[in-house]
């Protein structure tokens, strides 16, 4: 099929759980055909502006924020501005789009998506939207009564958005996130310094850090690694905790925990996993399934409606993850994880059970949409 060329806005960001789809349908849409022209719109300060364009895309930034919950006088001081943010927004989303002159409008969710996509709507303009969690956010449950189609990534999002317009894709992710093979298994070991022989334990919070996950990993290593015997840890613990973690470890003696702030290769650290601790989000989540690894979530409480449980839960349900709430994870979360990790049966029923729930064609049928649409 020859797909012709496309003038393409994608608007929303945030969180990573909403960066890097939307970079993959960018992607998808530039394999198709590399003379489509992208435009990103992002809010200014947040991490899309650094990520968008580390990725090779064009990125303009609006004003826009949310409402801040914590009602001190910072916050006060920030809500009082966010009326007239949002205004500039919308006036300068409109110029965006009428200087840009897009053939479609797509919003992946968060702050920047609404003033682009409202504008977009109200110009006739074609529009998809991508939800990925599992309970639909409000920016997306907003837009979903003017847009023309709305992707998700979970069952049951029609009591979320008219049914008429789901179409169920998926999360789009990144291509390099597959199920693995030994010889991935091996480069993994062999790229992070880890032991062939050991089972592995995977801890990932996220670019910036998980303090949860952090915390419980520091109580399990000031109690002496109980359970731990033969097992290696490698621990993101993210840029935002690395210098207290630093502090921690000095004069600590253990071999066996490869901690980082960040993961370079995330393709090669999900390859030599044996057991994934992860907070649940849609991204994270979605990969996990790709990978057909077994996974402990421990969903953020920090985040709206509470989607994170929904999205793990999504799998919990199914026999295809565990779950361990934040609030009892520095007691509970390590000795779950290690049961887990000497348990070769349930790890191949979790791990049976998890391949069925991946959908590597997502970019694609999101990209399928978009040609409809125009």
């Amino acid at each position: 099929m020859t797909y012709k060329k496309l003038r393409v806005i994608i608007s929303g960001g945030g969180t990573g759980g909403h960066i890097f789809p939307a970079i993959s349908i960018a992607g998808k849409l530039k394999e198709a055909n590399p003379e489509t022209e992208i435009l990103f719109v992002g809010a200014e300060g947040r991490m899309e502006m650094e990520k968008v364009p580390a990725a090779g895309y064009e990125i303009v930034g609006l004003p826009i924020a949310g409402l801040q919950r914590k009602l001190d006088w910072d916050g006060i001081r920030h809500n009082l501005l966010v009326p007239f943010k949002v205004t500039s927004s919308l006036q300068q989303a409109g110029r965006i789009i009428d200087r840009f002159k897009p053939d479609i409008a797509i919003g992946v969710g968060g702050y920047a998506s609404a003033p682009l996509l409202w504008q977009a709507t109200r110009r006739h303009l074609p529009t998809l939207i991508q939800e990925q969690n599992g309970f639909a956010g409000l920016t997306n449950k907003i837009l979903g009564r003017r847009v023309d189609c709305i992707c998700v990534a979970y069952e049951g999002m029609d009591k979320f958005f008219p049914a008429d317009k789901i179409v169920f894709s998926g999360n789009p992710i990144r291509p390099e996130i597959h199920a693995y093979t030994e010889a991935d298994r091996a480069e993994g070991l062999k790229y992070y310094g880890l032991t062939e022989g050991k089972r592995h334990l995977f801890v990932v919070g996220g670019s910036l850090g998980a303090g949860t996950l952090n915390q419980a990993m520091r109580k399990w290593i000031e109690a002496g690694c109980p359970g731990g015997e033969d097992v290696e840890v490698l621990w993101q613990c993210g840029r935002y905790y690395k210098a207290g973690i630093d502090a921690f470890m000095k004069d600590r003696d253990l071999p066996q925990i490869h901690y980082t702030d960040f993961i370079g290769r995330m393709d090669l650290a999900y390859a030599c996993a044996d057991v994934i601790v992860s907070r649940s989000g849609a991204s994270s989540v979605s990969e996990i399934c790709a990978a057909q690894k077994a996974a402990v979530f421990v969903p953020s409480p920090n985040v709206a409606e509470d989607h994170q449980t929904h999205n793990a839960m999504a799998l919990v349900s199914k026999g295809a993850a565990l779950i361990v709430r934040d609030a009892e994870a520095a007691d509970k979360l390590l000795p779950t994880a290690l049961d887990l990790l000497r348990d070769e049966v349930r790890i191949r029923t979790i791990e049976r059970n998890v391949a069925p729930l991946a959908r590597l064609d997502a970019a694609q049928t999101i990209m399928d949409e978009v040609y409809k649409l125009v």
